[in-house]
């Protein structure tokens, strides 16, 4: 396959050309290249050409709750993310029962063994169980534990077939920093959330190796000019922050205040959507939990809790634009270098020898195409 006259995101800026892609990698790029035999060639005239979106935290979309899905529920996710520019995802695990925990994972791993649609599921994020239960937000509390338990995990990531990618602890959860050496020996990249550690504490918990902050600024304690506490240990240090650019969970200063500290490397935009997410208000759940969406902003029943999201990536990179006046070209790396580089993966760059996962935007950032190991899922 063929794109022709895109505008194409290539060593970190925009130039018009053409990429050819082989058995799902990129395979060439240049000026005026000629198709071969039968080759399908796409025309995209001026158009966009990024790397696929990743999404790393995701709770679900389209009426499938992660925590209740099934194979087929998987499906409908994919679908409905390639449509919106993510070509990868992780599936976001809430806290929940060990029985239902293994069953999700159970589903995760069936689906993953099959032809798969859409976004390429990548595999597991476990949200908890071992995160604070005064930071907890919509974690179910009487399932949180506060000592971290290595041989649950394990237990986990075996069933998982090693699937499981990432993982939120939250630091001052006994035993958790000196087990994330252990953690990586599994697998498993460490993220830093649901979290009222204080500034030592977390400090050490990146010392020891945390790779990431969890949706950054939400479900954590804050910093204080006396106190900066895991907030101004995760501004301070060099690790990955997870950011939910929705205008809710973060105003658009503090986007611009993130943008300003950790610079384009180290920010990873995410949904930490939920099953609601490209339908409209109404009453859905996350986990265990009851969840009422208003104006697309959802929040456990009852309460003025916020409980994930209704973004898409999309729109998030729309918003991001709008919020920070960076051009496109500063922008791209925050929703798929980086998560690509977190994870290990062979994708986020539109470079020879690459994954040939894409998306396409029209002038306005509209998604037009979506490309998925080689393949059009969505145009």
């Amino acid at each position: 396959m063929i794109i022709k006259n895109g505008f194409l995101y290539h060593n970190n800026s925009f130039d018009v050309c053409d990429i050819r892609i082989t058995d799902k990698i990129i395979t060439e790029i240049g000026k005026n290249l000629e198709p071969e035999e039968n080759e399908l060639v796409l025309l995209k005239d001026q158009q966009y050409v990024l790397p696929g979106f990743i999404d790393i935290h995701t709770h679900g979309a389209v009426n499938v709750d992660v925590n209740d899905a099934s194979v087929e529920g998987l499906k409908q996710i994919s679908a409905f993310f390639a449509s919106h520019g993510t070509t990868s995802w992780l599936c976001s695990i809430l806290t929940d029962t060990e029985e239902k925990t293994l069953a999700c994972i159970d589903t995760v791993v069936e689906y993953m063994s099959q032809e798969r649609i859409g976004a390429q599921l990548l595999g597991i994020h476990l949200e908890g169980p071992f995160l604070s239960d005064e930071y907890r937000g919509s974690m179910p509390q009487h399932l949180l534990q506060d000592t971290f338990h290595l041989s649950l995990l394990q237990k986990y990531q075996e069933r998982a077939k090693g699937l499981i990618r990432y993982i939120t602890i939250a630091p001052e959860i006994q035993y958790s920093i000196e087990a994330i050496d252990a953690i990586h020996q599994l697998g498993i990249k460490v993220a830093i959330g649901h979290s009222g550690a204080d500034y030592e504490t977390a400090m050490n918990a990146i010392k020891h190796g945390a790779d990431a902050s969890t949706h950054t600024m939400n479900a954590m304690r804050l910093i204080h000019q006396h106190e900066p506490a895991i907030t101004g240990a995760i501004l301070e240090s060099d690790i990955y922050s997870e950011m939910i650019c929705d205008g809710l969970h973060l105003h658009p200063g503090i986007v611009r205040l993130l943008y300003k500290v950790k610079g384009n490397q180290r920010l990873l935009a995410i949904t930490d959507s939920i099953m609601a997410a490209g339908l409209s208000d109404g009453e859905y759940h996350l986990g265990v939990n009851a969840i009422t969406v208003t104006d697309g902003d959802a929040k456990v029943s009852g309460t003025n809790i916020r409980a994930g999201s209704t973004l898409t990536l999309d729109r998030a990179l729309r918003n991001v634009l709008s919020f920070i006046n960076q051009p496109l070209e500063r922008i791209v790396p925050i929703f798929s270098t980086n998560q690509a580089s977190l994870l290990g993966l062979n994708k986020g760059h539109i470079q020879v020898g690459y994954d040939a996962d894409l998306v396409i935007l029209d002038r306005n950032y509209q998604v037009t195409s979506t490309i998925v190991s080689g393949k059009v899922v969505y145009d």
